[in-house]
């Protein structure tokens, strides 16, 4: 972990577009309980295929104008052409958006062909080429290795692709397992890969919805929380009261090991997020971080 305690702490919150007037209302009501958190930044989710691209423009640029928060978009290549990523690359540089998420993404159900671009790594190559430094790339990464990998040496590899084609910095796929982080770390450090790689944090308030998610994306939720989620059958309350000392728990041992800051998966709502920081005593700003360099002193 010696790699990640040269950063300065980094704290952030990840957003989805919303998808009726009920949605962007409850978005725009957590945005605004979130920004007095004083976050680095919101990033923003990109519909697989580019489905929510105009909703996450208005997305991102409501945050820069209305929660003076920076954002972040998320840019995924799978079904695009390079045309079209040229192209929102050009919007976002237009709006004054300086830093972006560089996915893969998933191809939606019914599309036919990948795109031009397979990779993640392929897609910073591409936002490198089109754009210098002007962005500031974040990738994602996996602890829990991705679950296309083959293998993990595989999933560290392709990471380490992502990092040499132009990432500043990662952002984890969610984790229980502090584990699996920290190995993560150590591995890619024995790689000779050196930039911040942030935890992504998701907090527990709903179990069936988080049991599907982390089927889907590969992120093992440990037997002794599954058993206890279980247990509390409907009680909403006793989850969410559950979850948040579950992940407050998590977010101290992770800063108090070093790691770089928190990322946290909001899911567009506010509760759960604030209890926990103020559990951590982090509600007060996270530090301003250089463009160009993140390391502490630089």
């Amino acid at each position: 972990m010696d790699s990640q305690k040269k950063y300065n702490r980094v704290f952030s919150f990840e957003f989805y577009p919303p998808k009726d007037e009920a949605g962007i209302a409850q978005l725009r009501k957590t945005r605004d309980r979130l920004a007095e958190l004083k976050p680095r930044f919101f990033s923003v989710t990109y519909g697989a295929g580019g489905t929510t691209r105009d909703r996450t423009l208005q997305t991102v640029l409501e945050i820069q104008d209305e929660a003076r928060i920076e954002a972040a978009p998320h840019i995924s290549c799978i079904g695009s052409t390079r045309a079209e990523i040229r192209d929102v690359l050009q919007t976002y540089r237009e709006h004054g958006i300086r830093h972006t998420v560089a996915l893969r993404g998933d191809l939606p159900s019914g599309m036919q062909g990948v795109g031009e671009l397979r990779y993640a790594n392929e897609l910073v190559e591409f936002i490198r080429k089109e754009t210098g430094d002007h962005f500031w790339i974040e990738v994602a990464a996996y602890p829990e290795f991705h679950p296309q990998a083959p293998s993990a040496q595989a999933n560290l590899e392709h990471f380490k692709r992502k990092v040499e084609a132009g990432a500043n910095g990662a952002i984890t796929q969610y984790f229980y397992n502090i584990e699996a982080y920290l190995r993560f770390v150590d591995d890619c450090e024995a790689m000779g890969l050196d930039l911040p790689i942030v935890p992504g944090i998701m907090p527990i308030t709903n179990y069936s919805q988080l049991a599907r998610f982390s089927d889907a994306c590969g992120a093992d939720i440990p037997r002794w929380i599954r058993k206890r989620l279980e247990a509390f059958g409907d009680d909403r309350r006793a989850i969410r009261e559950f979850g948040v000392d579950v992940t407050t728990r998590l977010c101290a041992d992770l800063l108090e090991r070093g790691a770089p800051g928190l990322h946290i998966y909001t899911m567009n709502l506010y509760k759960a997020t604030v209890a926990i920081w103020q559990n951590l005593g982090l509600a007060k700003p996270s530090k301003p971080v250089a463009k160009k360099m993140q390391k502490t002193g630089s």
